[in-house]
């Protein structure tokens, strides 16, 4: 049996301890794209000390299930992105914007009042803190720069493609300093990239190269249909994703459980390793083995098990956290099942 083979990985995120942050003020309300500090339940002079320690309980927990590729948990942010979008040169922090959310639901993001830039490295401590608690490969994520520009209200730029870019500077630098710091996998998060296709189309990837332009590391970009708790429904196919077939990025990170894709379009990708969502987030039901080893099953007539990686459809944050660890045992445990009998098929091959 190939130990390296379908490795296992959270796509980001996993659930905060309820004495972090308050789940649930935070299950009802949309992901924050500004700064949401009244959800974190520790005073500020202890807050920093309580989520390294929440994030070594979600270290462990990724080890105990059986996980390959480890991540932080996403422990120390609010949402998926707003901790990097806010620590950007060039926002009006107190003065948010309030637009309609893809849902439908008004929510407040940054206003953009000058050039965007990157001031400082704003998870490089985190990277290095993931590295010091864990002897498995780790992967961090950064959110993309097209999904940012969509997050936000522009009172700058001339237009959404010249902010976007800037964006991509932002994390590209980044990026590369993640690397520096010990990362093994750099994710970049573009949901947006689903959502709003026709832009991304415009001017979106050409962002996302911007953001991958000179570095060296394996990087992945992240498409989903939103976060499971917030939308509920999910469409057959992505309406935007083979076009990253030529794209810089090494991985691509897709759902396929809860939305039950048609997974032939993973044909139309060759060059790229896959990211294979195989947990339904939409439901507090555990995944058996069986069914996890299924899942990754529909993928291999249009992809080599060389090239995929074993995850969840999307972030964790919002699964009760037993729900979740239950789910990542099963996926660890499904993804064996199907390493055993590759090597079997293996050992078959070899001796006709």
């Amino acid at each position: 049996m190939n130990p390296t083979l379908l490795p296992t990985s959270l796509v980001g995120s996993y659930p905060q301890p309820d004495w972090l942050i308050d789940r649930a003020q935070l299950s009802h309300r949309l992901p924050p794209r500004v700064r949401a500090t009244d959800l974190w339940r520790v005073a500020p002079e202890f807050l920093e000390q309580a989520q390294d320690d929440a994030t070594i309980l979600a270290i462990r927990a990724q080890e105990r299930a059986g996980l390959d590729i480890i991540t932080d948990g996403e422990i120390r942010r609010e949402s998926y992105s707003n901790r990097f979008a806010t620590a950007l040169e060039g926002i009006d922090l107190d003065n948010p914007a309030q637009v309609v959310a893809r849902s439908g639901k008004l929510n407040f993001v940054p206003r953009v009042v000058s050039k965007i830039r990157r001031k400082h490295a704003v998870e490089v401590r985190d990277i290095q803190f993931l590295r010091a608690n864990t002897d498995r490969r780790v992967k961090v994520t950064v959110p993309g720069p097209y999904t940012m520009s969509q997050q936000a209200h522009n009172d700058f730029y001339k237009s959404e493609e010249e902010m976007a870019l800037d964006y991509a500077a932002a994390v590209n630098e980044e990026i590369k300093d993640l690397f520096a710091a010990g990362a093994d996998v750099v994710q970049i998060d573009e949901p947006y990239m689903q959502a709003v296709p026709d832009k991304a189309r415009q001017f979106g990837l050409t962002a996302l190269n911007r953001a991958l332009d000179g570095v060296k590391g394996e990087t992945a970009v992240h498409l989903c249909f939103g976060y499971a708790a917030m939308v509920a429904n999910r469409p057959a196919e992505y309406q935007f994703l083979t076009e990253l077939a030529d794209g810089r990025m090494n991985a691509i990170s897709i759902e396929t459980a809860q939305s039950s894709l048609d997974c032939s379009v993973l044909a139309k990708l060759p060059g790229k390793k896959i990211i294979l969502g195989v947990l339904n987030l939409g439901t507090n039901d555990v995944e058996t083995p069986e069914i996890v080893a299924a899942r990754i099953r529909r993928a291999l007539p249009y992809i080599s098990a060389e090239r995929l990686v074993i995850a969840p459809d999307c972030g964790m944050k919002y699964l009760p956290s037993d729900v979740a660890f239950g789910k990542l045992q099963a996926m660890a445990a499904g993804a064996g099942i199907v390493r055993n009998e590759l090597g079997d098929r293996h050992l078959a091959s070899q001796t006709t």
